[in-house]
């Protein structure tokens, strides 16, 4: 796991927005009849849980896309590579889900669930 934040992963962001907002769209619709028999705001709570969660895994995208040579040395096998375009896509995807995410809990301030 240290070598993740030193070294990164460039498509971590790819998989962890979309992965946070699927989770969050989830509970959103499973939580709404405990929501609405207890008047507690969760989508808003667990919003931002899945939040970090995609912010995380952009943050990996861009150790990945920091680390990462602009060209592959001469003498490796790793020519053709596209680590740091995969970690500017990582970036770029984890921060649209994590703008979705936002949107979602802010709809559950809003709207407390018992609506019909």
């Amino acid at each position: 796991m240290a070598g993740w934040f030193s070294r990164g992963l460039p498509s971590a962001g790819i998989y962890a927005g979309p992965a946070a907002w699927l989770v969050d769209t989830q509970f959103n619709y499973a939580a709404v009849p405990w929501v609405c028999a207890h008047q507690v705001p969760l989508v808003p709570i667990f919003a931002l849980v899945m939040v970090v969660c995609s912010l995380f895994g952009g943050f990996l995208s861009w150790r990945g896309y920091v680390t990462a040579a602009p060209t592959p040395l001469p003498d490796s096998t790793g020519a053709g590579r596209p680590h740091r375009f995969v970690a500017l896509m990582g970036m770029a995807i984890a921060a649209l889900f994590t703008v979705v995410i936002l949107l979602h809990g802010a709809a559950g301030l809003v709207f407390h669930g018992c609506e019909r």
